[in-house]
């Protein structure tokens, strides 16, 4: 359960560190006026939002999809972020 856990951890906060996400909420916290607390608390509970969603729609495609299918497909599909990312400027 840690492994799956701490694996799980470490890809989505990797994934979110320096996204479009985390720049609109730095954008958010950077008017002065605006209390930090309530950026803080309005971003996570979207992002957990945003996680749950995907929990619960991973878990029904996995109804119909075998586990490993899953895994290509999702590898493919950083594959070909990464390379888009990489082409597009």
């Amino acid at each position: 359960m840690w492994r799956t856990f701490a694996t799980v951890f470490t890809t989505v906060f990797l994934a979110e560190i320096g996204d479009k996400t985390q720049l609109a909420t730095m954008l958010f916290a950077s008017e002065r006026e605006t209390n930090k607390w309530v950026i803080f608390a309005g971003s996570a509970i979207a992002l957990t939002c945003a996680a749950a969603i995907g929990v619960l729609v991973g878990a029904q495609i996995e109804r119909f999809v075998k586990p490993a299918t899953l895994k290509i497909v999702a590898g493919l599909g950083f594959i070909v972020i990464g390379l888009w990312t990489l082409i597009s400027r």
